[in-house]
């Protein structure tokens, strides 16, 4: 399918701001959306035609099977009483990424039409069709009810610029990462110990336990050639920085995904896939650190892969559509 095409790489990367603490990131996001805020609603629904003209610059087919594969209804379909319009869409309790990242969205859209969302981690699939930020990765339609949207962008999609080559990496495999859930800790317990790798939970709670280390931050992790991306309560939050970086990610196959499409993602194609007990994760190391080409060839094609994400007119269509086609199933009076 189209969605899985490597494309062509866009002349400019994120750069240093893919790099940025995260608090200093956080700090102009809500000061946009804030300031967004104040501009009034029939405003962006005047622009909504505008907006979506820009397409036609597009290939069509291959974002319509984007648009297709975030929210994926086929139906017309009504919504409960728990359902809100959007002229009542309304921030409850602290500012919340999730009520700006949606709202940016909705806001181009009649104040009368009514959704469903979820925020948070979800790993479970909604009664009603509901906007939220994963699902669980299903061959049929079964998750259906999930509409992906890009939700907490200013946590998941941060990419970096990696100034080390491949080549100038240590032959390790890195993972850190707080592991309070039962599969996160079992993957730390039977593999901290594993040649070739620089294993460790970072949860203040294990502090003492021989898996336990200290903190490394992305600039450490990427001095490694091996990355190892563990899911947490849905996605893991690591995957897109690694598939955008010059280290070769090795991973389970996924059981969630979210806006960057997990789900899409081809093992040994776009990642290195671990057996479920992690028992080939040395063996795969000593391989790939022997077969160089065959690593270059899966980090470039994750680097195109991630690279799709880039291009913030793509993005700003994308979700657009995906909220036009919701509202359509739900019978929008606009």
């Amino acid at each position: 399918m189209k969605y899985l095409s490597l494309g062509r790489v866009p002349p400019t990367f994120p750069g240093r701001n893919g790099m940025r603490k995260l608090g200093e990131t956080k700090l102009l996001y809500y000061a946009k959306h804030i300031t967004l805020s104040l501009i009034p609603r029939v405003c962006f629904e005047r622009r909504l035609k505008f907006e979506l003209e820009k397409a036609a610059k597009h290939d069509l087919d291959e974002l319509m099977e984007r648009v297709d594969y975030c929210n994926r209804i086929r139906d017309s379909f009504e919504l409960d009483d728990t359902a809100v319009s959007l002229k009542r869409f309304r921030l409850k309790g602290n500012p919340s990424a999730y009520y700006y990242d949606l709202r940016q969205y909705l806001r181009y859209f009649p104040g009368d039409c009514r959704i469903a969302y979820r925020f948070g981690d979800v790993n479970t699939v909604p009664d009603q069709p509901a906007f939220v930020k994963s699902r669980p990765i299903a061959a049929d339609e079964s998750n259906a009810n999930s509409i992906l949207m890009k939700f907490d962008e200013i946590r998941h999609f941060r990419f970096v610029e990696d100034r080390l080559t491949f080549s100038e990496k240590a032959n390790i495999a890195v993972f850190r990462g707080s592991c309070s859930q039962e599969h996160r800790l079992r993957f730390v317990e039977t593999c901290h110990a594993m040649p070739g790798t620089d294993i460790g939970d970072t949860w203040g709670g294990h502090r003492g336990m021989p898996y336990w280390k200290p903190y490394l931050d992305r600039s450490g992790q990427l001095r490694n050639k091996f990355i190892i991306s563990v899911e947490g309560n849905d996605v893991a939050t690591n995957l897109k920085w690694i598939l955008s970086s010059n280290s070769l990610c090795m991973m389970t196959k996924p059981r969630y995904e979210t806006w960057f499409m997990e789900g899409s993602l081809v093992p040994d194609w776009h990642y290195v896939l671990l057996r479920e007990d992690y028992a080939d994760l040395p063996e795969k190391v000593e391989y790939y650190t022997r077969h160089t080409e065959e690593a270059l060839a899966i980090i470039g094609n994750a680097r195109k892969y991630a690279a799709r994400f880039f291009d913030r007119e793509t993005e700003k269509l994308v979700s657009l559509l995906v909220v036009r086609k919701y509202l359509d199933f739900a019978g929008c009076p606009g």
